[in-house]
């Protein structure tokens, strides 16, 4: 009964109970955690392909990207790569200090319902046409954002963003309840940017954005209802 009431109940409450069998405090937010990493896997489709060869989401990417910019590579940006590391910081910063030492699933609702809006305002400079900053910079803030919140709310091999770490969980260890949160987590990343890939091929960048803005707000309004 403590578990059920700790997972809830419903679709959720099963997802949540089949990756964390031994149970976690935060294993109620496994679900909209998958929603985030899908939704990880759509941004950076969309920064990738459509602001010019740089990442969002994936900041290590971003490094290599500016490495190889400095070295003269002439496909990637230099100031791009900087800008979305500096932006994605100041997310992260910003999401990291917001009411420090608050119970950390208190905070994950408000702050997904500020990455929304920050999607929500890349959305509009993609479709004024400002240039790529106006989308860059506040795509990259959002993720910032989001990887603070998971950040602090701790929940094993569910990163949302980074898979350097789980896949090599999932290589190394031995198989295990934490085999299946790896596997979910890559998977579903590379779902997201398919999904991205696709959407960005037939109907542009807008569409990625939308269906962003769609999944992060329904994420927020469902820990909101919640909690």
């Amino acid at each position: 009964m403590r578990w059920a009431r700790a997972t809830g109940g419903g679709t959720g409450g099963a997802a949540a109970r089949w990756l964390f069998p031994g149970g976690h405090r935060s294993a109620r937010l496994a679900p909209p955690l998958l929603v985030l990493t899908f939704l990880s896997g759509l941004v950076d489709a969309a920064s990738f392909l459509g602001l010019g060869r740089v990442f969002v989401a994936n900041m290590t990417g971003n490094v290599v990207f500016l490495g190889f910019a400095l070295s003269g590579v002439a496909q990637l940006s230099a100031p791009a790569s900087a800008v979305a590391l500096a932006c994605f910081l100041a997310g992260a910063a910003a999401g990291g200090a917001w009411r420090r030492g608050a119970e950390p699933e208190r905070l994950f609702a408000p702050l997904v319902a500020v990455q929304a809006l920050l999607i929500a305002l890349a959305l509009a400079a993609q479709g004024a046409d400002w240039g790529r900053y106006a989308v860059l910079i506040p795509l990259a803030c959002g993720m910032g954002l989001q990887n603070a919140v998971v950040h602090r709310l701790g929940v094993p091999d569910l990163t949302t963003t980074v898979m350097t770490r789980t896949l090599t969980g999932l290589a190394a260890d031995r198989p295990g309840p934490a085999t299946v949160r790896r596997g979910v987590s890559v998977a579903t990343l590379a779902a997201g940017a398919l999904a991205g890939g696709l959407l960005h091929a037939h109907a542009g960048v807008e569409a990625v954005l939308v269906t962003a803005l769609a999944l992060s707000l329904a994420v927020a309004l469902a820990a909101h209802r919640r909690h």
